[in-house]
C-alpha cells in the first residue's frame, strides 16, 4: 500500500499557508511564512528531502489550479514536472488540465484515492489542499504528516485539521528538529 503524506507550512494554531500567501489566502495575515520570520535555508530543507520520497502528487481542485501553472515553469519545482499527478475533483474537466506539466489524472471520489493507494509505487504527497487533507484524514487515508510549524498564532485562515467529532487518532513522532528562527520540523506517522 502506498503512503499518503500531507506536507505543509502551519502556524502553531493550525493555520496553513503557502510561503508567500496568494489567491485563497487573503486573510489579514496571508503570506506569514516568509513575511515575519527570518528565512533560514536549513528550516526549509525538508522540502528538498521530500523530493527523494515523492513518486506522485495529489491535489484538490483549487490547489491544482493555483500550483500547476506556476510549478510547471518553476525551477524550484522542476523535479515534479514529470511525476504523475492526481486531482480529486467532481468538477474539474480534462480540458482544464495544464499542458506541459506531466501526466495528470482526475479522481472523482475518495474511493478513487483508496484505489490509488493500493496501486504500485511509492509515496504520494499532498501539498496545500487543506480541504482535501481534512477529507482524507477523516476517511483514515493520511499516513504521515510532514509539517514545518511556525511560531505564530493567526486565529484565522485554512485549518489542516477537521473539527468533526471523530475518534481519537494517535500520531507517532518520526523526526523533529528545531531551528534558530523558531520553526520546528515535525514528521508524524499516523498510528493505525
Amino acid at each position: 500500500m502506498r503512503d499518503l503524506v500531507y506536507t505543509g507550512f502551519m502556524s502553531l494554531d493550525g493555520v496553513l499557508d503557502s510561503p508567500g500567501g496568494g489567491p485563497g489566502e487573503e486573510h489579514r495575515s496571508g503570506g506569514w511564512v516568509i513575511k515575519d520570520i527570518e528565512v533560514l535555508p536549513e528550516a526549509f530543507a525538508l522540502k528538498g528531502e521530500e523530493l527523494q520520497d515523492t513518486t506522485a502528487l495529489l491535489f484538490g481542485r483549487r490547489s491544482y489550479e493555483l500550483f500547476a501553472p506556476v510549478w510547471r515553469d518553476s525551477q524550484d519545482h522542476a523535479a515534479y514536472k514529470e511525476l504523475p499527478k492526481y486531482v480529486l475533483s467532481t468538477t474539474l474537466t480534462d480540458d482544464a488540465l495544464v499542458d506541459g506539466w506531466g501526466p495528470t489524472t482526475i479522481l472523482r471520489s475518495t474511493d478513487d484515492v483508496v484505489e490509488l493507494k493500493k496501486s504500485d509505487g511509492g509515496a504520494i504527497f499532498i501539498h496545500g489542499s487543506a480541504e482535501l487533507a481534512r477529507r482524507l484524514a477523516d476517511a483514515g487515508l493520511i499516513d504521515r504528516y510532514n509539517l514545518l510549524l511556525f511560531p505564530v498564532l493567526l486565529g484565522a485562515g485554512k485549518s489542516l485539521f477537521s473539527r468533526a467529532d471523530n475518534d481519537k487518532q494517535t500520531l507517532r513522532l518520526r523526526e523533529s528538529e528545531a531551528y534558530p528562527n523558531g520553526v520546528v520540523k515535525l514528521i508524524y506517522d499516523v498510528v493505525r
